[in-house]
């Protein structure tokens, strides 16, 4: 069962109704306003949630694979497509997804195509997913073209793992490194502090005096530290959602050191990967340049295969056109180049998402090597500066007529 918000009117008074009701889907909704002797304006789903639907997460690629191997298989054994979209609505286990579906249905059922259905939800299904689909109804094979679906969601949900995978450990030991920091200027000092108070003559060495300083000013404005770095927060998150953000950011992943290198290669076996997957479906090239431009998620290379696609145009090859542009690694041109020549342009491509997808595997490990000796030092001139903050002022009172 689903919550739907649904607008009636009283057909005696005339008066407007709204309220909520528990229901399959959003015929059952009329059937229920109906047999309450309403007539129904409007309704929508909220999901399991009620009113506070929109504090759900949003539908998960492992269930998007699923419905779409299960839809492939269902389909090739030759059932309908209504019946099978409603089998697998019934199996799913995401309630966001089964919203979803159920709309899906409908359309379809009026008559829709179902790709054209699938496009009315572009934050549950992107354009990849709705062009493979578009290729695959028209040429009947959407069976085929479902299943490639999931085999590149699978690998890009592989990559994006692999990368988030490469960036939690630094993450994770920043944040303790901080919250021990924090600690110990905030618990600790403030106790050296108040035992070199009571000495006559006593002085605390410079560094011990700066972190006593930033203990008093934390301990006693600490609504100010919490409202300057939540300011700086939400002022850093509002720029990396704007143009000119973003195009920074962008270009940071592909020019800083370590990260570059592996940014270039996530970009490579994504951009390969996914026009292998819209060139077997059979989309032509233009669009394959336009979906795969959308899809890349960084600024710098969507410009680049939009360059690449006024060059395909204009008459000129796609290897020529990607060949010398600085944020494109060489092989990618040089492989497709193969592939036109041979008439094999989907294997060479696959062949070369299989090597970046290998490379960005070799790229974390090496990422790994050198970040974890960086962290080790980070660790210890904070260690060692934290320790003399303490222990200096200590030793300072050996000798001391106390």
């Amino acid at each position: 069962m689903l919550t739907f918000e649904y607008v009636a009117r009283d057909g005696d008074s005339g008066k407007k109704i709204t309220g909520t009701v528990q229901a399959t889907d959003e015929r059952s909704v009329a059937k229920i306003v109906k047999e309450q002797g309403y007539a129904l304006v409007s309704v929508k789903p909220l999901g399991a949630g009620g009113r506070f639907g929109f504090l759900q997460r949003k539908v998960r690629t492992k269930d998007k694979i699923i419905f779409s191997r299960q839809l492939s298989t269902l389909i090739n054994a030759g059932l309908p497509l209504v019946q099978s979209l409603t089998s697998v609505t019934n199996q799913t286990k995401s309630p966001q997804l089964k919203i979803v579906l159920n709309d899906v249905i409908q359309s379809v059922e009026a008559g829709k195509p179902f790709a054209e259905a699938l496009g009315k939800h572009p934050r549950v299904f992107n354009q990849i997913f709705v062009s493979l689909v578009a290729a695959g109804e028209a040429s009947g094979t959407l069976d085929a073209a479902l299943e490639r679906i999931a085999e590149q969601q699978e690998k890009d949900a592989e990559l994006i793992s692999k990368v988030r995978g490469a960036l939690i450990y630094p993450a994770i030991v920043l944040l303790v490194m901080i919250g021990v920091v924090g600690f110990m200027v905030i618990a600790v000092l403030p106790q050296v502090g108040e035992l070199y108070n009571g000495l006559p003559g006593a002085r605390l060495p410079v560094q011990t005096r700066f972190l006593l300083a930033v203990s008093d000013f934390a301990t006693q404005f600490w609504w100010l530290v919490i409202l300057i770095l939540g300011v700086i927060g939400f002022m850093t998150t509002k720029y990396a959602r704007t143009a000119g953000g973003k195009e920074v950011i962008d270009r940071l992943k592909l020019t800083m050191p370590p990260f570059a290198k592996l940014f270039q290669k996530v970009y490579m076996a994504r951009f390969t990967r996914t026009a292998t997957t819209l060139v077997a479906s059979g989309v032509p090239l233009l669009q394959v340049l336009d979906i795969t431009s959308k899809s890349i998620s960084n600024v710098h290379i969507e410009r680049s295969i939009n360059r690449a696609s006024e060059k395909v145009k204009g008459g000129k090859s796609l290897s020529e056109s990607l060949s010398g542009d600085e944020n494109f690694l060489e092989l990618v041109p040089q492989m497709i180049k193969i592939g036109e020549d041979s008439g094999s342009l989907e294997q060479m491509m696959a062949k070369t998402a299989d090597y970046y997808e290998k490379e960005v595997d070799d790229q974390i490990k090496a990422i790994s090597t050198i970040i974890e000796p960086l962290l080790m030092v980070v660790l210890g001139i904070v260690a060692l500066v934290l320790v003399s903050a303490i222990l200096l002022p200590i030793y300072g009172l050996v000798g001391q007529d106390i």
